[in-house]
């Protein structure tokens, strides 16, 4: 089963949380309450979102945290791999190669690339607007072309 940890969960429920006032700056600590989750674990997300440039931060009385992007520009690939790395499905895709031990007789060897851009590309198009929007992401042809590609 493909999935996201969870803290990369919650990692988006932070930045989703912030893109609701993307102008504000916004303490750890009230957006841990807003979101319900321990002020220490979305101090911990905060800052491994500001290392990827994801978030930006301001010390002091009136610091705090703000999105360092529009909310159309961050998309939730940026997010996860942020949080969890590149997106890799598979071994035989990680580091070359090297985290496969069959994929010289591997009869699937070299098939996965399409598909692991495929989920890239997907999660490429939904930004942070296109999660707080109601309606379905407005860039999933992106996908289907990609998949259409592979298929």
């Amino acid at each position: 089963m493909l999935r996201l940890s969870r803290m990369t969960d919650y990692g988006v429920a932070v930045m989703c949380e912030l893109a609701q006032t993307p102008e504000k700056q916004r303490s750890a600590a009230d957006v841990a309450e807003r979101i319900g989750l321990a002020p220490t674990t979305v101090s911990k997300l905060l800052k491994d979102l500001g290392q990827a440039s994801l978030v930006t931060s301001t010390r002091g009385a009136a610091g705090g945290y703000r999105l360092a992007q529009t909310i159309d520009d961050i998309s939730i690939a940026a997010v996860i791999e942020a949080l969890e790395g590149p997106t890799v499905l598979v071994a035989c895709l990680e580091d070359g190669g090297n985290g496969c031990a069959v994929e010289s007789s591997c009869p699937a060897s070299g098939r996965w690339d399409p598909i692991n851009a495929a989920v890239r590309s997907a999660l490429e198009a939904v930004t942070l607007y296109d999660l707080l929007r109601s309606e379905r992401p407005r860039r999933v042809n992106k996908t289907n072309q990609a998949l259409e590609a592979f298929l």
